[in-house]
């Protein structure tokens, strides 16, 4: 990711919907070394923010609706939450849950692309997001896995006005041409039952290791270590819950 703070149209914040959110908190204080503060208040429903060091990095909160998958979920910060929900309508998207105050932090929206894809907008008041990127246990880079790439380029080009850098293997996501993410096409390999979604991505100081942590402390690898050509080394374990995540050796992103 090529800016190390959030910016207008960029990811600002990645947050994990679990079906345990007392496990989750062990396994990835155990993969990341994050320290998990959950909020007391009965409102915000055991809402808890990662942090590496003071920085708050990431969340995990319970499953709030029935039906809700056990998934990372990335946050996109906006100017305004109502006039980009209106512009997800307006290209196609839907809107699933209206934009709505969260204390005195920000405004925020959960939205989904022509795919199906889920992301939310983020309109920060008091919190901005994440205070850390690309550094080890932080987020670093995110990737929408979709079936319809024509579709889903349309609608973030013009509901973000993102740039596009495409080559013969990978698409790059950028904001007036720094990359802070990428897409994949989902192909005969994704089972049908996956859907389109976004996959956050953590550096780690060394996949290898990081990838025998997953599994140590109960997840297991979706895709082994590798190094990609021309890009860096990753892998995409999933948590003993279920949620999928990638992590990359730091420094090695485009």
């Amino acid at each position: 990711m090529k800016f190390d703070k959030p910016v207008p149209g960029g990811p600002c914040w990645a947050e994990l919907g679990t079906s345990d959110l007392e496990a989750a908190k062990r396994f990835y204080a155990d993969v990341f070394g994050w320290r998990p503060e959950t909020d007391p208040r009965e409102e915000a429903g055991g809402y808890t923010i990662a942090h590496l060091g003071d920085a708050p990095v990431a969340a995990l909160s319970p499953l709030y609706q029935e039906g809700q998958p056990v998934a990372w979920n990335v946050s996109f910060a906006v100017p305004y939450a109502d006039a980009a929900a209106a512009a997800v309508r307006a290209a196609g998207g839907a809107v699933l849950l209206e934009p709505t105050d969260v204390f005195d932090h920000g405004r925020f929206a959960v939205v989904a692309d022509p795919g199906g894809a889920v992301f939310q907008l983020w309109q920060p008041w008091s919190f901005h997001g994440a205070a850390l990127f690309n550094a080890p246990g932080s987020l670093g880079w995110v990737e929408l896995m979709t079936r319809d790439p024509d579709a889903v380029i349309a609608f973030y080009t013009t509901v973000f006005d993102w740039t596009v850098r495409p080559s013969e293997s990978y698409t790059q996501w950028g904001i007036e041409g720094a990359d802070f993410g990428g897409m994949v096409e989902m192909g005969a390999r994704f089972p049908h039952e996956v859907p389109s979604h976004w996959l956050p991505y953590f550096a780690v100081e060394d996949v290898d290791t990081t990838a025998q942590a997953c599994t140590d402390a109960g997840g297991h690898l979706l895709m082994e270590p590798v190094s990609v050509p021309d890009g860096p080394r990753i892998a995409v374990p999933r948590d003993p819950q279920g949620a999928a995540f990638g992590i990359y050796k730091e420094g090695e992103r485009a």
